[in-house]
């Protein structure tokens, strides 16, 4: 299933938009200004966004130079008729094309279908699989479900979020404000502490001697690591 981020400050269009984009089959993801935006692209793994220009707080051409610096996923702006100037300026710094409001859902379908396809095609796009196993792990990312050996865990979003980094990502090392700009979609401020409470957590939840993980491992200086496991 590819997912789709839809960022405009007007929630009808938003809505109208995931209706359309969930009945193709699509996952959709929702955000109403650029900074919004940016903070999914980071920490999601998105394959097309459809992206407004006119928007507070962060305006859409700011976020799409954002964008640019963490992916190279197909950007599609939304713009009205009168936008012409800021349309090209879109398309100069990396967008990958655009649609005029009021928009015909056919020709939405169409774009969000071939850009997703020629990004598919050219590696740039990979779809994680919704299920991943660690040992005796298993996160079901479509049910928002984890098991540890065949029982569940509960787990706050945040912990939640913070293990399936790590799953999807087995042996690489994340420093404390990695986790926490990819967690929680912020700038890192007091991210050690934040971080490091919640990793505690959840050894006390996965682990049957949190003062000797079997999983979340520590590496000294550089920050935390799922080991990989039997998958």
């Amino acid at each position: 299933m590819y997912n789709i981020l839809v960022c405009d400050d007007e929630k009808d269009i938003v809505s109208a938009l995931k209706i359309y984009l969930t009945a193709e089959g699509y996952n959709v993801f929702e955000a109403y200004n650029g900074k919004e935006a940016v903070a999914i692209v980071d920490r999601e793994d998105i394959h097309l966004v459809l992206l407004d220009i006119m928007m507070p707080e962060m305006d859409g051409i700011t976020a799409l130079a954002k964008m640019r610096e963490l992916s190279n996923v197909p950007v599609l702006l939304l713009t009205a008729k009168s936008e012409d100037t800021d349309k090209v300026l879109g398309l100069n710094m990396g967008a990958d094309d655009y649609i005029t409001k009021p928009f015909n859902p056919v020709e939405v379908m169409a774009r969000v279908r071939s850009n997703i396809r020629r990004y598919i095609q050219l590696g740039g796009g990979e779809v994680r699989p919704t299920r991943i196993v660690n040992g005796g792990i298993v996160l079901d990312d479509s049910e928002k479900i984890v098991t540890l050996d065949g029982e569940v865990v509960p787990l706050t979003p945040r912990e939640y979020d913070i293990l399936k980094l790590f799953m999807q990502n087995p042996g690489n090392v994340f420093s404390p404000k990695e986790i926490y700009r990819k967690v929680w979609g912020e700038i890192p401020l007091n991210a050690e502490n934040a971080v490091a409470v919640h990793i505690r957590h959840l050894r006390e939840k996965l682990e049957i001697t949190p003062a000797e993980p079997r999983y979340i491992k520590v590496v000294w200086g550089q920050g935390y690591k799922i080991d990989r496991g039997t998958k």
